[in-house]
């Protein structure tokens, strides 16, 4: 199985990346960002290795946190780069993969999301959708927008990850006023 691991964007990583996460226009320096690997359990409840790359000042805490999540056998469906989805945050959130680094926009705006620099994760985004309005996405995650309903790999107040990013001085999406973002965390450096 594939251990725990940080390592400073190698060219291997790097051509995986190169033009789609990492796009040409990418303003953020390359050595400021960490590819950590981080296995996990599927919801089948078996192990799968996972990759995400976050920004080199909290790779340590986001190993703490996947650690943790592990060891508590958290469910996370996929924890792949962005870049096996083309870069494409809708086919990401689509298929309830789990991710970090995207240098991008926030919807809607030309601000650049804390995704951009790694320093925000999303969660199982599938089951814990953003919604604006009548905005949700992804899409298919229309059936999770009711928090009051109960389902399986809900982010609450309660839930181990929820608790695991806040110890680690991370806000969450679902505590927002104006919109919600239930799969987001994020953190300010």
């Amino acid at each position: 199985m594939t251990m725990f691991s940080k390592s400073h964007i190698t060219p291997s990583v790097f051509d995986r990346i190169k033009g789609l996460s990492f796009k040409d226009n990418c303003t953020v320096p390359l050595d400021t960002l960490m590819y950590l690997t981080v296995p996990h359990y599927n919801f089948d409840n078996k192990t799968e290795a996972g990759e995400i790359i976050v920004n080199t000042a909290i790779a340590d805490a986001v190993l703490d946190i996947f650690k943790e999540l592990f060891e508590k056998r958290y469910p996370i469906e996929h924890i792949r780069l962005i870049d096996e989805y083309m870069a494409d945050d809708d086919m990401s959130m689509e298929a309830n993969n789990s991710s970090a680094f995207n240098f991008r926009t926030i919807a809607g705006t030309d601000r650049l999301s804390r995704h951009a620099t790694g320093l925000a994760i999303d969660i199982n985004p599938l089951y814990n959708p953003y919604v604006m309005g009548n905005v949700v996405q992804p899409q298919s995650g229309r059936p999770y927008v009711d928090r009051s309903l109960d389902f399986p790999h809900k982010i609450t107040h309660d839930d181990d990850c929820f608790k695991a990013f806040s110890r680690h001085g991370f806000s969450w999406g679902g505590d927002w006023g104006d919109r919600k973002d239930y799969q987001h965390f994020e953190i300010a450096i």
